[in-house]
């Protein structure tokens, strides 16, 4: 025991949150992230140090995932977890 499992996953970040992927990995918008199995969408969150309120809509997959789920919602091997940031509009 001991050895904790990891799983890799898609990390997408949109519009200006995009500046918070590392430089070089900024032209797709997207990372693979190695994260510890079972990890929480907070907790994959948690070391790009995002603004919480530039964390608005969270998807899994496509499915949105209410702020009230996002430190109990476990990613899964292969999941894509994307955020966007409040979209400003007229």
């Amino acid at each position: 025991m001991g050895h904790h499992a990891t799983m890799q996953i898609t990390f997408k970040l949109y519009a200006t949150l995009t500046d918070y992927l590392p430089f070089d990995q900024r032209r797709g918008n997207q990372i693979r992230l190695d994260v510890p199995e079972g990890a929480s969408v907070a907790e994959v969150v948690a070391p790009f140090n995002l603004p919480p309120k530039q964390v608005h809509l969270v998807l899994i997959n496509g499915t949105f995932v209410p702020p009230a789920e996002r430190t109990s919602r476990r990613l899964t091997e292969g999941d894509t977890l994307a955020i966007w940031p409040p979209i400003a509009g007229g």
